[in-house]
């Protein structure tokens, strides 16, 4: 094996023809199966491992192998970390032709244990004994039938099996899709996806798992502006904290918030020390959410606008601005993918920008810069691959210095990797 790829495979090179091969760490010598033969490369599993890595662990999971929700668990944490922010160098270099003057220490928390945000697949299947609740199987279609996750939040791992009975003795066993898991920081929620109506015995039932194991119960009988609490029938909002800047985060069950806690918290640190904020800074927040970034920026900065496509994560916003006494910050909503003559943001002119965009990047919100340009940009980023394309643009046609860049280890055990960058005006 020569490298990883970017999804986390090991790559080697057979008669000239780049052959991806799961479960192969570099440097190691194994032998494999091709899954998929093309015309560019091949793909394959290991079957055997002849000189392992120095890196290679013991997977600690029971489900390694066959699950498909964490793939690097054979490789040691700090290998990890290494080979993300290899991964990360490669695609920018590949796919923007841009390199960062320098790497941050990489953002780190708990290896295990951290996930509060999860969704958790829900099949009857007879032949596997009844309900199987998990994540789906790795290159397949069927799920992984989990006693533990080690990577879910604890308390809701340990209820997995007692899931399986609840579910199991509902009148519609077959009719529950998935649970949605969301956990803040003192209490955890379980959404209930179901297709046909629940009995009342059903929600007595589900109401009596909720209550005997203190987790709150929620329904969603469609959409996910369908869901609705069931127990307790009125629960205070669910939220999470960010120490640091003395901010509290209330959300929704469903609402996006970062996946690890603790990982999340040092990522608002560090982008607001890279940003070097004054007390007179304005500052613009893209993709700002339920306020996760916006919110601290705006304790030490001037004036800061949080611009947000989903009008439901607005009003959220504005409600834990309010949560938190802070005046010095609006939110507004507008729909950063569509490009325009003028900013979405009006008359707004900010010193410092962070963005913080899902998977497709924010290659049109850029574009809708005008000058005077931010002096300093921070990008949060949750995909290597539109990094690449956007830190190209903002180099080589705005200008920029591609200062800095580092990964945060917000998914550890799996091959997903986020980066923040920091772009100067020289």
């Amino acid at each position: 094996m020569t490298a990883f790829s970017h999804d986390g495979r090991g790559v080697a090179r057979i008669d000239g023809k780049a052959v991806f091969i799961e479960g192969a760490l570099p440097g190691e010598t194994v032998r494999f199966r091709y899954r998929e033969r093309r015309k560019r490369y091949d793909t394959g599993e290991v079957t055997e491992i002849l000189e392992p890595s120095p890196d290679r662990v013991t997977p600690p999971c029971p489900h390694y192998g066959t699950c498909g929700g964490c793939d690097l668990q054979h490789l040691r944490p700090e290998a990890q970390l290494r080979a993300k922010q290899e991964i990360v160098a490669a695609q920018l270099e590949h796919l923007g032709k841009v390199t960062p003057e320098s790497w941050l220490a990489p953002v780190i928390g708990p290896v295990l244990g951290y996930r509060r945000r999860a969704r958790l697949g829900v099949r009857q299947v007879p032949s596997e004994g009844g309900v199987v609740i998990g994540f789906r199987q790795r290159n397949k279609s069927f799920l992984t039938n989990l006693e533990t996750c080690l990577v879910l939040e604890p308390k809701v791992s340990t209820l997995l099996p007692a899931l399986r009975t609840l579910i199991g003795e509902l009148s519609c066993p077959n009719r529950i899709p998935q649970i949605e898991v969301a956990c803040g920081s003192d209490a955890a929620a379980l959404v209930f996806r179901h297709l046909v109506p629940l009995t009342e015995d059903d929600r007595e039932r589900l109401a009596a798992f909720g209550e005997h194991n203190d987790i709150r119960v929620y329904l969603q009988p469609s959409r996910p502006d369908s869901i609705a609490p069931l127990w307790p029938a009125a629960p205070e909002p669910l939220s999470y904290r960010i120490p640091a800047s003395d901010v509290d985060i209330r959300f929704e069950p469903a609402d996006f918030i970062q996946i690890n806690d603790a990982v999340n918290a040092a990522t608002v640190a560090q982008a607001i020390n890279l940003l070097e904020l004054a007390p007179t800074d304005k500052v613009l927040d893209l993709f700002c959410g339920l306020g996760n970034f916006t919110l601290p920026l705006a304790r030490r900065a001037g004036r800061v606008l949080g611009v947000e496509g989903e009008a439901g994560l607005v009003r959220r916003a504005r409600a834990n601005a309010q949560l938190n006494q802070i005046s010095n910050v609006e939110f507004i909503s507008a729909d950063l993918y569509k490009e325009s003559s003028g900013p979405s943001w009006g008359d707004f002119k900010p010193d410092k920008l962070l963005l913080d965009p899902p998977r497709g990047g924010a290659i049109e919100a850029i574009k809708m810069l005008a000058e005077p340009l931010p002096s300093r940009i921070v990008y949060v980023s949750c995909y290597p691959a539109t990094l690449a394309r956007d830190s190209e643009y903002l180099v080589h046609a705005l200008g920029y210095r591609f200062a800095a860049a580092g990964v945060m280890d917000m998914f550890p055990q799996t091959s997903h990797v986020e980066t923040m960058a920091l772009f100067v005006r020289p």
